[in-house]
């Protein structure tokens, strides 16, 4: 019978419980040193280090598990023993509220009634002093609405009775359909970058008047996204025309299977904004055909299938991101506190980054300067601080299938991919730009559950990377999608990207 000690309130009990624990603990400790030695003397191996090697697993697991129990998300590391906390300033006071230029402003009037302006001393009726009044500023809600609107064409004929003529139809999404455009990027707005599944946004739609099926929402998503299928395209090789493309990918399930089907986001990121493709496949395949046709710098971790491909095509060029390498020795700290040194080297290379100059937004020549003066800086001192840690890496014994023997290794074969950024002040120390471009879909992955249908992720992927885009550059998202969906109606087959809006 098994027990739920949360519902268990007997503090006997418990302690029952827990002697039992223990005791089958040990027992279990026990035997897996005696199967452990049976093992080394089986593979001709020295029994201690085989225990050593068993003891180092169980310590790495349990120094895991305490820290995703109690530990926190977050990657920083924590405060060495010792060492002074930061000063602390307090709260600053009296700094105002925050200003709302984006904010309409109107004004309301209060007034006093007849009765209410008689003097209080002699009795008589106040008058109103001009120019006087006691402002104060309040930030309220209109909630959104929904109309129907009846178009009325008029129509037109001549007295000859040659001719008859009617006023022009508004643009429309779905000829002939019953809600406008602006309904529709509304609905594309809230589940792809409000996160909003459409249930809820039926349910939301209901409490303000609109009585209307997620069926009915999904269609005109569809809509919306077969009018914008060539500005997704044009996205892509928008994405890939830059000198360095980010790329990564997350987990996405397909809902249409039993059980469910596990598909991945592939993500492309540059200065020009975020292509988002999604596949059933986690293959060197898929890679492949979304860099096809690409001659440029790849930044991406070290699963195996980019080095694959890269072995194939001569014109990709890898860089590997230094912040999968930071987890990995962070991963190591609890049981490896040598690890502590690598940290601080690669947070020297970080410094390093700091105090370069930015040149994403200049122009031709003043970027061509930017770029020289970041090389140049990081020759002169990133090369120094790898230098130190490589040798320290070379430095360390660590036992085999130990994390920070994982750690290492890591590191060391990516290192050529690792050090080029220090001849090339174009290249970015990481990866993190695409793991952020990636949260979006995180999120509304665990809102949605995933899509119901193939042609559903197809959606995703286009409405995702339009949004996200727009994100990139400044617009908002509805202004945007209203915009380079007007444009692809007028204009069957082109496309509209943010840029062009800037």
């Amino acid at each position: 019978m098994r027990i739920d000690v949360d519902t268990v309130q007997d503090v006997d009990l418990l302690r029952q419980i827990i002697r039992l624990q223990e005791a089958e603990n040990a027992r279990l400790h026990k035997r897996l040193e005696e199967l452990v030695r049976k093992l080394a003397q089986a593979e001709g191996k020295s029994e201690s280090a085989a225990l050593q090697l068993e003891l180092m697993k169980l310590s790495e697991q349990l120094a895991a598990l305490q820290h995703r129990m109690y530990g926190t998300s977050s990657e920083k590391r924590p405060r060495p023993s010792g060492e002074a906390e930061p000063e602390v300033k307090p709260p600053q006071k009296g700094h105002g509220p925050t200003p709302q230029p984006q904010l309409p402003h109107t004004e309301q009037h209060h007034e006093l009634t007849e009765s209410e302006r008689t003097c209080p001393r002699c009795q008589h009726t106040m008058s109103e002093w001009p120019g006087q009044s006691e402002d104060s500023n309040e930030i309220s809600v209109v909630q959104r609405r929904f109309v129907v609107t009846t178009h009325k064409r008029h129509k037109y004929r001549c007295s000859c009775n040659a001719a008859i003529l009617t006023a022009p139809a508004p643009l429309k999404l779905v000829e002939g359909g019953r809600y406008s455009l602006d309904f529709a990027v509304e609905v594309a707005v809230q589940k792809y970058s409000e996160h909003m599944p459409l249930d809820r946004q039926v349910r939301q739609m209901r409490r303000q008047g609109l009585v209307v099926t997620s069926q009915t929402l999904w269609d005109q998503l569809y809509a919306l996204a077969q009018v914008l299928t060539p500005t997704y395209e044009a996205l892509r090789a928008q994405v890939l025309s830059a000198d360095v493309v980010h790329a990564d990918e997350t987990t996405w399930k397909l809902l249409a299977k039993k059980p469910s089907k596990t598909w991945y986001v592939w993500g492309l990121g540059s200065e020009y904004g975020t292509y988002y493709h999604f596949n059933p496949s986690r293959g060197k395949g898929v890679i492949k055909e979304l860099f096809k046709d690409y001659n440029g710098i790849a930044m991406c971790d070290g699963y195996p299938a980019y080095q694959a491909l890269a072995k194939e095509s001569p014109q990709l060029t890898l860089i590997f991101c230094w912040a999968h390498v930071r987890r990995g020795f962070l991963e190591a700290l609890p049981s490896y506190p040598q690890c502590e040194q690598a940290l601080e080297l690669i947070g020297a290379l970080y410094g390093v980054e700091r105090q370069l100059p930015s040149y994403a937004d200049l122009a031709t020549a003043e970027r061509a300067e930017a770029v020289r003066l970041r090389t140049e800086l990081r020759q002169k001192e990133s090369a120094l601080i790898l230098q130190q840690l490589e040798q320290w890496a070379l430095a360390q014994e660590a036992l085999p299938q130990s994390r920070l023997r994982a750690a290492i290794t890591y590191m060391q074969n990516l290192w050529p991919g690792l050090i080029r950024f220090v001849s090339d002040g174009r290249l970015p120390l990481d990866n993190n730009a695409m793991e952020r471009d990636l949260r979006g879909v995180v999120i509304g992955r665990k809102n949605h559950y995933g899509s119901r249908s193939e042609r559903g992720t197809q959606v995703a992927a286009l409405l995702y990377s339009l949004v996200e885009t727009a994100r990139h550059h400044g617009i908002p998202e509805h202004l945007y999608l209203r915009k380079a969906a007007e444009h692809a109606l007028r204009n069957p087959g082109a496309s509209l990207l943010p840029h062009q809006l800037v």
